[in-house]
């Protein structure tokens, strides 16, 4: 990149930064990395370079996410779909992710976030090189809970949905648990990692052009109705602007979903004749915990367009 490329792309993510800066950040944000061959086909260089260089990228997103408060990432890093894929790609790609969970285990980075690290998926079916691997930076981190990394290895969302079935109808089965006892709070207590499963999506990422969800995390994303962002970089090239892009997508959809919901309460109280500032943000905290400031925000700007419901609220 030249200099002033260089410097156009600096002032673009500073402005950015400064957009996101003060406003709500997705506690919870899911990434579908996808297009580390394609970004390989195109440089014409062996698939594995485009897995290297596509490590290289998770490295940085989490330094982001963290840095800017995200509590849990969850990275989408081998699905059972996957499994299709040459006995070559698939040992190489192990052997990768591998030596990438030994080095967050030395990552000073690791202990000073206090990150727990925790593998989603079937690990039964990976080679027993990684899974050792695997269990080194579970247990390392296991008492961690600054953050949260989540890895989805052999992981397929539907599989994960069968396997809660069967865990909860055995428990059943077996007398201790109570058919009238299951609710979507004890299927979400039941999902990978059954020791202490990931919570809700906000956001959800996907690299590579593609615009679908490719089973992925459907309890958890498609219950909490959260954000999507879809952009065209292969993983290998996917940069901080493009990440600063997605959580300005969920803090406009948050928005206006909160903008949403204040109208419908100002319409409610605006019927019986009363508008009081600090009845309609005691309310909003109470139904989906809109903050202070949010709230009279909202107030404000729907005031600036409607003059009788200016002289009508209470501040």
């Amino acid at each position: 990149m030249s200099y002033a490329g260089n410097l156009l792309y600096g002032s673009y993510e500073t402005l950015l930064t400064s957009e996101i800066k003060g406003k709500s950040i997705p506690s919870h944000v899911a990434i579908i990395m996808d297009g580390n061959r394609r970004f390989a086909k195109k440089h014409g260089l062996a698939q594995y370079y485009g897995h290297f260089r596509g490590a290289n990228t998770t490295e940085k997103v989490l330094d982001w996410s963290f840095d800017i408060g995200v509590k849990q990432l969850t990275v989408y890093a081998f699905s059972t779909e996957n499994f299709n894929r040459s006995e070559e790609e698939r040992n190489r790609l192990f052997e990768l992710i591998g030596l990438k969970f030994d080095k967050l285990c030395e990552d000073e980075r690791t202990h000073k976030r206090r990150m727990k690290v925790r593998v989603l998926g079937n690990t039964e079916l990976l080679p027993s090189s990684l899974k050792a691997s695997i269990k080194r930076a579970e247990e390392l981190t296991q008492s961690y809970d600054g953050v949260y990394l989540n890895v989805a290895l052999a992981y397929g969302g539907r599989q994960e949905l069968v396997d809660t079935a069967r865990e909860l109808a055995s428990k059943v089965r077996n007398g201790t648990l109570s058919i009238d006892d299951i609710n979507e709070e004890t299927i979400s207590s039941h999902l990978y990692p059954s020791a202490d499963s990931v919570p809700s999506v906000d956001l959800i990422i996907r690299t590579g052009g593609d615009e679908r969800l490719s089973n992925f995390l459907p309890w958890q994303a498609n219950g909490n109705e959260c954000a999507a962002y879809f952009c065209a970089p292969f993983w290998p090239e996917f940069r901080k602007i493009d990440f600063l892009r997605a959580i300005r997508t969920y803090q406009t959809r948050e928005h206006e979903r909160n903008k949403s919901t204040v109208i419908r309460i100002v319409s409610l109280l605006r019927f019986y004749g009363k508008v009081e500032a600090e009845e309609v943000i005691r309310i909003s905290a109470r139904l989906i915990n809109i903050p202070k400031n949010e709230v009279t925000k909202i107030l404000r700007e729907m005031a600036y367009h409607d003059v009788m419901l200016q002289n009508m609220i209470k501040w």
